[in-house]
C-alpha cells in the first residue's frame, strides 16, 4: 500500500491515481532513480579534475580523440610543468614515479656536471613530455579500474576522483621551497661562492706528476 501525499488515503502499490482524491501517483519515487552510468567523456574529467577541457584538448593530439585507440607521442607543450618544479607538479598531479624522477634527477645531474644550468635541460624535458607522460597516466588507471568486476557507478566514479585529480597540499609546499631557495640565493649572493665553486671536482682529480728532463 502506499499513501496519498496529498489526502493521506491508503491505495495499492499499483495504483495511479488516489481513489478518493484523484491525485496522480509519480512513476517512480526520485530517490529511487537509477543513475545513468558515466560515459567515457565524464570519466575522463572526473578523473582529471582541474583543467579537464585544457587537458582533454592535449590528449586528442596524441590519439586523435580523448580516448582512441592508437596513441602515439606528439610535440605538446606544458607550461606550469616548465615553470614551476617539474617534480612538484608531477606530484600535484600524483605520478609518484616521476616525481622522485625529476627530484633526484636535476640534483644528480647538477652535483656530476658542477653546473647548475644542467636543470634547465630538465624542465625543457619535462614542458616537452608532461602533456604525453600524464595522457598514459590516465589511459593506465582507467583500464585498472575497468578490469575490477562489480563496481557500481558510483563505487566506480569516487575510484576515478580518489586515484585522479590533485593535492592541493603540493601547492604550500611548493611555496614553501622556493621561498627556501630564494633564501639560499640572496644568501650566497651576500656571502660569494665558496673557493673552488660550489662542487670542486677538479680538487679531487689526481694531479699528474712532471717529470724533469
Amino acid at each position: 500500500m502506499k499513501a496519498c501525499q496529498k489526502c493521506e488515503q491508503q491505495n495499492p502499490d499499483e495504483a495511479l491515481f488516489c481513489g478518493q482524491c484523484g491525485t496522480a501517483f509519480p512513476d517512480s519515487p526520485p530517490e529511487q532513480a537509477a543513475s545513468l552510468p558515466m560515459d567515457e567523456q565524464q570519466e575522463w574529467r572526473a578523473f582529471i579534475g582541474p583543467n579537464a577541457d585544457r587537458y582533454l584538448a592535449q590528449f586528442k593530439k596524441f590519439t586523435g580523440g580523448a580516448s582512441g585507440t592508437g596513441s602515439r607521442f606528439a610535440l605538446t607543450w606544458h607550461w606550469p610543468a616548465f615553470l614551476l618544479d617539474p617534480f612538484l607538479w608531477f606530484l600535484y598531479r600524483k605520478m609518484y614515479l616521476y616525481a622522485a624522477v625529476y627530484a633526484v634527477g636535476p640534483v644528480l645531474s647538477a652535483y656530476v656536471t658542477g653546473d647548475f644550468t644542467v636543470g634547465i635541460v630538465w624542465r625543457i624535458m619535462a614542458g616537452v613530455s608532461a602533456n604525453y607522460i600524464y595522457y598514459w597516466h590516465v589511459k593506465e588507471h582507467f583500464a585498472a579500474i575497468h578490469q575490477r568486476q562489480g563496481l557500481d557507478n558510483a563505487a566506480r566514479e569516487r575510484m576515478l576522483r580518489d586515484l585522479g585529480g590533485v593535492q592541493p597540499y603540493v601547492i604550500w609546499v611548493g611555496v614553501v621551497l622556493h621561498l627556501l631557495v630564494a633564501a639560499f640565493v640572496i644568501n650566497a649572493l651576500r656571502e660569494g661562492a665558496p673557493e673552488g665553486g660550489l662542487f670542486p671536482l677538479d680538487k679531487m682529480r689526481p694531479v699528474p706528476k712532471r717529470t724533469v728532463l
